[in-house]
């Protein structure tokens, strides 16, 4: 009789609160992108500009921090992805096309599209950056890959994962829908993963089931980030990575960047799929450096022709 009891004082609140969540979902207008507007910010002032998307159940607010000096040498382009920060999260499948889509209405409203500009992001935030490089070449003048996450398909996803911890596993497993469903019960301090600080992972609380399932699925792993690849092999592209990555491993994204003719490798020799919360100024460096050399470049072509 106990055992009934406890097995009723569980699963019944975790029934209510999965409920709730999709009740919630449901009463969200479907997805229409004049209306869905993105949250963002631009921060700095430089005269270089550079827009940077977060991964999965990330926000914004990921890119802030040790921000003095990049802001002097950059305009940041800081934006809220469909479903994740405090962006709408409206009903949808959350296809690469529809980020896509929405990420575009921000980059014509702020003249992010001039040809000018260096798109860049952190693992989902950096397929959606390199997708946006191929469908719209002429607005960018390169592109920043950080911590890419590079899979043959969801088998080797799975894989990898499989040796994460287990809410890692459960939330890449097909079970992943139900158990975000009920993010808002394991999503406690308790569960906090080591790299990720504690804005970080109050900002992933935001998302829903829909957002997280859908993004994972449609944008990480079905998207043919070689096929992309093939397609603006003639681009400047740099990839920042992590050498003790576990969740986006270093000789994938070694075997993409053989795609490019002009591509720039940097790697942090201990840093995992988080690195950039605790070398942010590594990273920032690194960005301001390839922008010197990519404006040297730039240069030296219309010199060429002059």
């Amino acid at each position: 009789m106990s055992l009934l009891f406890i097995a009723i004082l569980i699963f019944f609140p975790v029934v209510a609160i999965a409920g709730y969540q999709h009740y919630k979902i449901i009463k969200q207008p479907a997805f229409d992108v004049n209306k869905s507007l993105l949250n963002y910010e631009i921060i700095g002032s430089g005269e270089n500009k550079l827009v940077l998307l977060h991964g999965l159940t990330g926000s914004l607010n990921y890119w802030k921090r040790d921000l003095k000096d990049i802001t002097k040498t950059h305009s940041l382009l800081l934006i809220d992805l469909l479903g994740f920060g405090d962006s709408p999260k409206p009903k949808s499948n959350y296809t690469l096309s529809i980020q896509l889509d929405a990420v575009k209405m921000i980059l014509k409203k702020e003249g992010f599209n001039d040809g000018k500009t260096i798109i860049g992001g952190h693992s989902m935030g950096a397929i959606i950056s390199l997708a946006l490089l191929e469908k719209q070449p002429t607005w960018f003048k390169a592109g920043i890959f950080i911590n890419i996450p590079v899979y043959k398909d969801a088998n080797e996803f799975k894989k990898i994962m499989s040796t994460h911890s287990f809410v890692d596993r459960m939330t890449s497993s097909k079970l992943s829908k139900y158990i975000c469903m009920i993010h808002p019960i394991f999503m406690s301090r308790a569960f906090k993963p080591d790299n990720l600080t504690d804005d970080v992972y109050e900002d992933a609380k935001k998302h829903h089931w829909m957002s997280y399932y859908y993004s994972l699925t449609e944008v990480i792993l079905e998207t043919d980030l070689y096929a992309i690849a093939k397609k603006i092999k003639d681009k400047d592209v740099l990839f920042i990575h992590g050498e003790k990555d576990k969740t986006a491993p270093l000789e994938n994204v070694l075997k993409l960047s053989r795609e490019f003719k002009n591509a720039k490798i940097i790697i942090s020799p201990e840093g995992d799929h988080q690195f950039f919360l605790i070398e942010a100024e590594f990273v920032w460096n690194t960005i301001q450096d390839f922008t010197i050399s990519e404006k040297n470049l730039q240069k030296a072509i219309a010199n060429e022709y002059e």
